[in-house]
């Protein structure tokens, strides 16, 4: 009789629908239509993972607001953020948590006006010719073929960007260094706990530390929004605080049940990375 009277937790869709969030929204963007178009993205996002439905609705709308202030979509299929869920073993809840993607991080530098050119991609085994850390010049020989190129064994990472002004900057890490920085950062990929999107795509987790390795320390973090986007990236935001998480954190675990639409494109796409990594 006593769990049929325990309130069961309303479901976003409806929680966002309440007057404390739209008048929240509402005032946030300003704009009817813009807020009209970011509650119907936020609540699509939502409806496709069954174990972000369970998280506090405060935290996956603070995460939401987070890349519509960033001008991101919260789609999956675009990867440019996530929203994902975590428990949080301390509280007995679970939480939402704002992850910033690698295509995010691209579509944030273009968007700035301040890079001509920013790209990552795979060196595969036979394309390294050489790559020469001082001046910063790789030579490689890429397999034209797309899909033997795609079936070959990744060897490293290699990332670049041009300003502008014409201010280049370039950094190649081995498969090897990529792997090192993984297992110093990840205890769950560390242990091979098997939920780790580590372990599910290491590609696509290492485009996105290239990049914010790149970025952060040579690129220009004068620029307003790139800035919020690495402040902000692993944190779970709730009434103005962020508490960044990740799965070296012992009160909190990744959640894992997803859907099969979404694991197909979140789990390839997605980084855990350490907030400092």
């Amino acid at each position: 009789m006593a769990n049929s009277l325990v309130q069961k937790k309303k479901p976003f869709s409806l929680a966002i629908q309440g007057d404390m969030f739209k008048n929240l929204i509402n005032n946030t963007l300003g704009d009817p239509k813009r807020a009209a178009r970011f509650t119907a993205a936020i609540t699509s996002a939502v409806a496709v993972n069954p174990a972000l439905q369970e998280c506090e609705a405060s935290t996956i709308l603070s995460a939401g607001l987070l890349g519509e202030s960033l001008g991101l979509s919260p789609s999956p299929q675009l990867g440019q953020y996530y929203l994902v869920p975590f428990n949080d073993n301390k509280n007995n809840r679970k939480v939402a948590q704002f992850q910033l993607g690698y295509k995010g991080y691209i579509q944030l530098a273009i968007r700035s006006g301040v890079y001509r050119k920013i790209n990552v991609i795979a060196i595969k085994e036979g394309e390294l010719v050489s790559f020469d850390p001082l001046n910063e010049e790789i030579k490689v020989n890429l397999i034209e073929d797309d899909l033997k190129r795609e079936q070959t064994p990744t060897i490293g990472y290699y990332a670049f960007f041009e300003h502008i002004g014409g201010y280049r900057k370039a950094l190649y890490w081995s498969k090897a260094k990529m792997e090192h920085h993984a297992i110093t950062y990840s205890k769950g990929y560390k242990a091979k706990k098997g939920y780790t999107f580590w372990e599910k795509d290491f590609d696509a987790m290492a485009y996105k530390t290239m990049l914010r390795q790149l970025i952060s320390k040579w690129g220009d973090m004068s620029v307003e929004r790139l800035y919020d986007a690495f402040d902000n990236d692993m944190a779970v935001i709730e009434d103005g605080k962020k508490t960044y998480v990740d799965n070296t954190d012992e009160d909190f675990q990744e959640v894992t049940a997803v859907t099969e639409t979404e694991s197909e494109t979140t789990q390839k796409e997605a980084e855990t990375e350490d907030v400092f990594g």
